[in-house]
């Protein structure tokens, strides 16, 4: 029987569509400075590619700015913050480690926002915090990389603009799950990555809007408009537009996941907890936690029964971590017990299912097991 891939917000399996125009782009090769008839096809397909992840989110292509994925996209809108004058960084509890570390790095102050019991940032805590001296940039994800717990990210905004700040809105996981509208959530910029719905990894963009001064990220040629210099990686722009286009069309198909992820989640709720289960979530993602069951154990024994999650906090290098998410949440008892199963544009209620009788088999024996040593 096939493995069932259930790690999608990790990272997505690349679309046909993606793949399609990889392949097609790396054989018409070209370089899209050259002025000549390959460089300008070459040219017309970053173009294109811009249009449709533009589209995605709402914004002008001459908004976005092609970078390596959502990291690159995260630092370089806080440096660019910085350098165009702000005094004092406000981020969220919750963000990516992106976001946290290019904070600390900046040399500005840093203010650690806090959430509630479900992972929702504390907007009177803000407009508070936004009251003290110094423009601020604040960042808020939209959607939580391991709850999935959705933020309210335009009331948040609303508060910002008032206070005169720079808002920073990492969609990485939000973008091609549910709708999203740059405009309509207030942000300055927005951090994207291809490879989180169902592009290649390697490609991600920065949504800028009118307010937020980009700087130079790599000096050269001047490509992307001189914020980027260094030749276009064009087949993985190319995957990036087409998995962008075909992720918007799926938004609806996409939706229908969060009644089989309910349901998987009601089969195991004897034994496990749900983090951020009274939020706004994205549709196909779950956290788990399950008291007295480590988090590495559950993705091992799952893992050899063939269904493929991750532990909550699935960090750059491969071990497992306390969750700094769960922590925040005020449930530091959980944080090393936490899971995040979560889909994507081919998963089907069969893949939900397995998962809930392979977890409930692994956490049967886990209680044997222990109720022998005990």
């Amino acid at each position: 029987m096939a493995g069932v891939y259930l790690d999608w917000n990790a990272t997505a399996k690349v679309r046909p569509e993606a793949i399609a125009a990889v392949t097609q782009a790396m054989i018409a090769g070209g370089n899209p400075s050259s002025i000549h008839a390959t460089g300008r096809a070459a040219r017309a397909t970053v173009e294109a590619a811009r249009e449709a992840v533009a589209a995605l989110v709402g914004v002008k292509p001459g908004s976005i700015t092609f970078l390596s994925g959502g990291t690159e996209a995260s630092n370089l809108a806080i440096e660019s913050a910085v350098l165009a004058g702000y005094e004092r960084i406000i981020v969220g509890a919750t963000e990516h480690e992106a976001v946290v570390e290019s904070a600390r790095a900046s040399g500005l102050p840093v203010e650690t926002w806090p959430v509630d019991g479900e992972g929702v940032a504390d907007l009177a805590w803000l407009e508070t915090a936004l009251r003290a001296p110094g423009r601020p940039l604040v960042c808020l994800m939209l959607a939580n990389n391991e709850t999935g717990v959705i933020q309210p990210v335009a009331a948040a905004a609303a508060l910002v603009r008032a206070a005169e700040g720079w808002l920073h809105v990492d969609a990485v996981q939000a973008a091609g799950k549910i709708p999203v509208d740059f405009n309509a959530l207030g942000a300055d910029t927005m951090a994207l990555s291809a490879h989180k719905l169902g592009g290649p990894q390697g490609v991600g963009a920065l949504a800028a809007g009118e307010r937020a001064k980009i700087t130079r990220r790599m000096q050269g040629g001047g490509q992307e408009r001189g914020r980027r210099s260094g030749t276009e990686n064009v087949p993985g722009i190319a995957g990036f537009g087409a998995a962008a286009q075909a992720a918007q069309a799926g938004l609806e198909a996409l939706a229908a996941q969060a009644a089989w992820r309910d349901a998987a989640a009601e089969r195991v709720a004897g034994a496990a907890v749900q983090i951020g289960a009274g939020a706004p979530r994205l549709p196909q993602t779950l956290c788990l936690a399950a008291p007295g069951f480590e988090s590495g154990l559950q993705v091992m024994n799952l893992d050899l029964a063939g269904v493929m999650i991750s532990a909550g906090a699935a960090c750059s290098s491969g071990k497992v971590k306390a969750s700094h998410v769960v922590e925040s949440m005020g449930h530091p008892d959980l944080a090393p017990c936490v899971i995040r199963v979560s889909g994507g544009w081919d998963t089907t209620q069969e893949d939900w299912r397995r998962f809930g009788d392979a977890w409930i088999e692994a956490h049967a024996r886990h209680a044997a097991r222990r109720r022998e040593v005990a």
